[in-house]
């Protein structure tokens, strides 16, 4: 089964929690602070695998986590990290995503990988917040959330040729005569459902085609299947265009398919194409050939061609003419730079913003306020205290007071639930 879309849920591991620990050896009598920080996360990575060929195994499992880091332990011994996540993916993959739809990958060759989401840090031990003024603070973090998110992705074939036409123009067929494709064929409408790839060997040059099941008019839109197809022609070089010669207006037929690439994609109607009439065996299409040669010249179509893909004829020509054209085509275009994936807690992202719940209590939210509310040890009297001061830093008491905070009043940050107190803010 051909699959080329796929929704999974991917979440890297969380980073260790930090230790408070203080040394405790022989002839130490004052051994200071040595809690050790957790260990980092394993990150999420998409790989592209050679031997995966569709997104069918994501029909199978949905939700992906990579292993979280191990906690810090005494004599400052830091946590081991969390493994990194492979998800395996054929070539030609793209992800996106789903909620914020920014393109985060797109993997055109074997073994490239990509970072989806990044582990968390590990939490600080209490010998990280060791100071002149506390030797021997009672503070660590718990570890840092890895991130979380659903991706959207899809598979788009890898071919130098692609070939395009109306349902039933016979381009599995063709497909079929010059590969050792074995695309299902039958003689109505619509019997390719899936895209199929053959590779072409014409002396010591080899090409991939494509077979790009049959458009319709408004593919464009989504019509029938239109967008999981035309989603193939992107990446393909070159199109052969192939013409029924059976059918009862193979002009409007060209005209039909070209609009519907450039309703799709502008650079689809602008790849290098060659015009092919099919089932040239049959009497009346050898009859209807010149005239159809005439008009198609007329739209600027330099050197159709007419071949019989049941037959063979004229088909060799036709591979002469496509290993040519592609090698005469300059290097792909390079792929848009995609932005990596953004570390988890930006030091620039301060921003926060207070409001009123139904129940009258004050939500507090902000990226990285949520997260430090995660990462504090909430049973250590020193991380408290640490909380208040960065509450302070970040300006969020001081809007608190304004927005007319009072004693005894429920302030939520994250899921943490707090009472506000004057004398000590909480």
């Amino acid at each position: 089964m051909f699959i080329d879309e796929a929704k999974i849920y991917v979440k890297a591991g969380d980073g260790g929690n930090g230790v408070v620990a203080f040394r405790r050896e022989a002839h130490v009598p004052r051994g200071g602070p040595s809690g050790g920080a957790g260990g980092k996360g394993g990150d999420v990575y998409l790989v592209v695998a050679p031997q995966v060929n569709t997104l069918v195994a994501f029909s199978k499992k949905v939700h992906f986590r990579a292993p979280n880091g191990a906690h810090g332990r005494g004599k400052n011994q830091t946590g081991a990290q969390g493994e990194d996540l492979l998800i395996s993916v054929p070539v030609g993959t793209v992800a996106y995503d789903t909620e914020t739809g920014q393109l985060l990958a797109d993997l055109v060759a074997p073994d490239q990988r990509a970072l989806v989401a990044r582990g968390g840090r590990g939490g600080r031990g209490n010998r990280a917040f060791r100071s002149a003024t506390n030797q021997a603070p009672r503070i660590a973090e718990n570890g840092e959330p890895g991130q979380e998110l659903w991706l959207r992705m899809e598979l788009k074939l890898l071919a130098d040729v692609g070939i395009v036409g109306m349902p039933n123009a016979g381009k599995s067929t063709l497909l079929a005569r010059v590969s050792a494709a074995r695309p299902k064929i039958a003689d109505y409408p619509f019997t390719t459902l899936e895209p199929s790839l053959g590779v072409v060997v014409l002396g010591d040059r080899d090409m991939v085609w494509a077979d790009i099941p049959g458009l319709i008019e408004g593919a464009h839109a989504g019509v029938g299947l239109g967008h999981k197809f035309l989603r193939h022609v992107e990446r393909t070089r070159v199109l052969i265009h192939l013409l029924n010669g059976t059918s009862p207006d193979p002009l409007g037929d060209y005209e039909a398919i070209n609009q519907e690439l450039g309703l799709f994609n502008t650079r689809l109607a602008e790849k290098p194409q060659v015009v092919v009439l099919n089932k040239l065996d049959l009497p009346d299409v050898q009859a209807a050939w010149p005239d159809l040669v005439a008009a198609l010249r007329a739209r600027g179509v330099a050197e159709p061609l007419a071949i019989s893909a049941v037959t063979g004829e004229g088909v060799e020509a036709l591979l002469y003419r496509m290993a040519d054209l592609l090698a005469e085509l300059p290097p792909p275009l390079p792929l848009p730079e995609i932005e990596a994936v953004p570390d988890l807690t930006p030091e620039e992202d301060m921003s926060f913003t207070i409001e009123r719940d139904m129940d009258g209590a004050w939500r507090v939210t902000g990226r990285r306020i949520e997260r430090i509310v995660i990462m504090t040890r909430w049973e250590y009297y020193d991380a408290v205290m640490r909380f208040q001061r960065i509450l302070e830093a970040l300006g969020i008491t001081e809007a608190l007071r304004q927005r007319g905070v009072r004693e005894g009043d429920i302030v939520r940050i994250g899921d943490m639930q707090l009472e506000w107190s004057e004398e000590h803010a909480f």
